[in-house]
């Protein structure tokens, strides 16, 4: 008995095994560890150089990773080049740092050829982005592949600067993430800028009788005129953690409190109790219980990281991020 007992149970280990081989079965830690063991350092060392030239490649890796996280799951597909894929889609024509993903390809093809996914490199970029921009840094599971679909009509679904909280909560629910994880990983918005066509909505004739969003502070309103001058100054650049765009910290919290956050579906987050009480703990504020935004982030970028990713033979590991093979 004992001995069909045991046969049993080393049957269903071996079938599991094969199906995680075959099937893939998520991502882990470590991934490339035999099979290109200096996968993450390539990567962290070319995003390194990119940032040290222009700091701004930084927030534009993460916006891209989480971009491309939230149409067709994390798998590379915003990457791609061509007409109507996703990178041409409206949303993402302001994305920045594909020269980075490629520049650390190229040289992951001459280290490992055929190994290292374009998604699983865009994933490690988006983290080793925040650790240069002064947050901390996180495991991340590697393991993904590169999709073979990219469609300019697939990026309705992302989040929008107009959203209502009801709707980021829809679109992120959508996604297996929860009211926490949307209050963390928009505040991403701690680094980087944002085009005035994004949010110029607000700053006249939001109202009836023709006024400017009354939840915008007003002397951050009368900042935002001049930097969003009316009929022009669509693409001008403006931060969205206002007085620390460049610093990976929790102060755009603060600025939501303070009526300073400059999307709408940012200071929506302040204004409504259901995101306000994430946005309290991250500030420490009522007595509620604390959460260490830093740590937080970390823990949701893995929850992002992680959605609809492509395992096993899914997918295909593309010799070029900007093209199928």
């Amino acid at each position: 008995m004992e001995g069909s007992l045991f046969k049993v149970v080393f049957l269903l280990l071996v079938l599991n095994i094969v199906n995680t081989v075959v099937h893939g079965q998520g991502t882990r830690v470590g991934f490339y560890s035999s099979t290109c063991p200096k996968a993450e350092s390539i990567v962290k060392s070319t995003v390194t150089s990119h940032v040290n030239s222009d700091s701004t490649v930084a927030p534009g890796l993460l916006r891209m990773h989480f971009h491309d996280c939230f149409v067709q799951g994390c798998d590379a597909s915003v990457l791609v080049a061509g007409s109507s894929t996703e990178r041409t889609a409206f949303p993402n024509l302001g994305l920045r740092g594909y020269e980075v993903i490629d520049d650390a390809k190229t040289q992951l093809e001459t280290a490992c050829p055929g190994v290292v996914s374009c998604a699983d490199i865009l994933a490690l970029a988006a983290r080793d982005s925040v650790v240069l921009s002064g947050g901390l840094g996180w495991q991340v599971p590697t393991g993904r592949r590169d999709g073979r679909v990219s469609q300019a009509s697939d990026v309705n679904n992302l989040p929008a600067p107009t959203d209502s909280v009801d709707v980021q909560k829809q679109k992120f629910a959508a996604k297996g993430l929860n009211t926490q994880d949307l209050v963390t990983l928009v505040g991403g918005h701690t680094i980087g800028t944002t085009a005035c066509q994004f949010f110029s909505n607000r700053l006249r004739n939001f109202t009836s009788n023709g006024a400017a969003d009354p939840s915008i502070d007003p002397s951050f309103l009368s900042q935002l005129q001049t930097l969003c001058p009316q009929n022009s100054g669509a693409t001008n650049r403006v931060a969205l953690d206002n007085g620390s765009q460049n610093k990976f910290d929790s102060s755009y919290y603060v600025n939501l409190k303070n009526g300073r956050g400059v999307l709408q579906s940012d200071q929506a987050l302040w204004n409504d109790a259901s995101t306000k009480t994430f946005v309290q703990r991250y500030l420490g504020l009522r007595g509620l219980l604390g959460l260490t935004f830093n740590v937080e982030f970390g823990k949701s970028m893995v929850k992002m990281s992680n959605i609809g990713v492509k395992t096993g033979v899914d997918g295909e590991i593309r010799k070029t991020c900007s093209a199928f093979n």
